[in-house]
C-alpha cells in the first residue's frame, strides 16, 4: 500500500488523533466484549451510490494503525467515477482492530468522496465553457489540506489555502480602509504579490484596476453583469464570479466569459456520500 502524502498534512497524526478521539481511553468495548481474541475478518468496502473517489487511501491507513499486518487492496484509484456497488477497497486481517477503526475509515472516505463528487458535478456543468472551477476557505476548522486535497480530486483548482497566500480585499476591508481605491494601493505598497479584489458594482472595477489589483473578484453579480465586467476588464486581469453560485446556474455564468467560478458549497454544504464496509465469507 502506497503511503498517502500531502504537503502540509501528516497522515499518522492524523490517523493517531482520530482514533484516540474515538476510543477514548478505553477502547472499543463492543469489539473487546463481543469479538474473540483470535477472530479475523474479510471486509469489503464498496459504494452504494454512483462517487468520485478521494481519500480511500487515508481510509486505509486507520486499519493499517491497528493491524499492521493486515492485508488491504485498494481497488479503486483517487478520482476514479464508480457506479453504485462497485468496491472500493478489501481488507483481512484481526477482527477486532478492523471493526475499531471501521467508523473512522468511513468517516473520511465518505467525507471526502462526497466533496469530489460534488465538485466533479460542477466540473461537468461548465465544460467547454473555458472556465475553471475554484474552491474557497470555507472549510471544516483542522480539516482544510484534506477537503482542498478533495476538491482537486474531483476537478476543482484549489483557491488560496489560507489567509497568507494572497491578498484578498473585499467588503470590510474597503470599508475600513474608506475606499476600494485606497484598500488596494495598501496591498501593493505591502509588496503583496497577488491582490486579489472583491467588487460588487460595474463602478468599482476602474478604481481597482488603476490602484493595481491583479484579480478580480465579481461578486453575486448577474450573468449580463458579469458579461459586461468581463468586456471592461478585457482580459487586463483574471476574473472570478462567486456568490450564489448553484449547479443549476453555474453553466450561464460560466458562459459570460470569467475566468474563474468560486463555489463555497464544495466544501460548506458538500454531503457524505454512502459507502459501507461489510463482513465477507471467502
Amino acid at each position: 500500500m502506497t503511503l498517502f502524502q500531502l504537503e502540509g498534512f501528516e497522515l499518522s497524526a492524523f490517523v493517531a488523533a482520530t482514533l484516540a478521539e474515538d476510543c477514548g481511553t478505553v477502547g472499543d468495548v463492543t469489539a473487546a466484549a463481543v469479538i474473540p481474541d483470535d477472530a479475523r475478518f474479510h471486509g469489503v468496502m464498496a459504494t452504494r451510490e454512483p462517487i468520485t473517489v478521494a481519500g480511500l487511501p487515508i481510509a486505509a491507513a486507520f486499519f493499517a494503525a491497528l493491524d499492521p499486518a493486515a492485508r488491504i487492496e485498494l481497488v479503486a484509484g483517487e478520482g476514479a467515477s464508480l457506479d453504485a456497488g462497485a468496491v472500493l477497497l478489501r481488507v483481512e486481517g484481526a477482527a477486532r482492530a478492523l471493526l475499531t477503526a471501521e467508523r473512522s475509515a468511513l468517516n473520511t472516505v465518505q467525507h471526502l468522496s462526497g466533496i469530489a463528487t460534488l465538485t466533479r458535478r460542477y466540473v461537468d456543468a461548465i465544460a467547454g465553457t473555458g472556465a475553471t472551477l475554484l474552491d474557497t476557505r470555507k472549510t471544516i476548522p483542522g480539516l482544510r489540506r484534506l477537503e482542498k486535497y478533495a476538491t482537486r480530486t474531483g476537478g476543482a483548482r484549489n483557491h488560496r489555502m489560507g489567509l497568507w497566500d494572497a491578498a484578498m480585499i473585499k467588503d470590510n476591508h474597503i470599508a475600513v480602509a474608506g475606499n476600494i481605491a485606497e484598500a488596494v494601493r495598501r496591498a501593493v505598497a505591502a509588496g503583496i504579490a497577488e491582490v486579489i479584489v472583491e467588487v460588487d458594482r460595474l463602478d468599482q472595477i476602474a478604481p481597482a484596476l488603476d490602484a493595481g489589483a491583479t484579480h478580480l473578484l465579481l461578486d453575486n453579480m448577474t450573468p449580463d453583469e458579469l458579461r459586461a465586467g468581463v468586456a471592461e476588464i478585457a482580459g487586463r486581469v483574471p476574473t472570478e464570479a462567486s456568490g450564489g453560485v448553484r449547479l443549476d446556474t453555474i453553466r450561464a455564468m460560466a458562459e459570460t466569459g470569467v475566468t474563474y467560478i468560486s463555489v463555497g458549497r464544495l466544501t460548506q454544504s458538500a454531503p457524505a456520500v454512502d459507502i459501507g464496509l461489510d463482513f465477507a465469507i471467502v
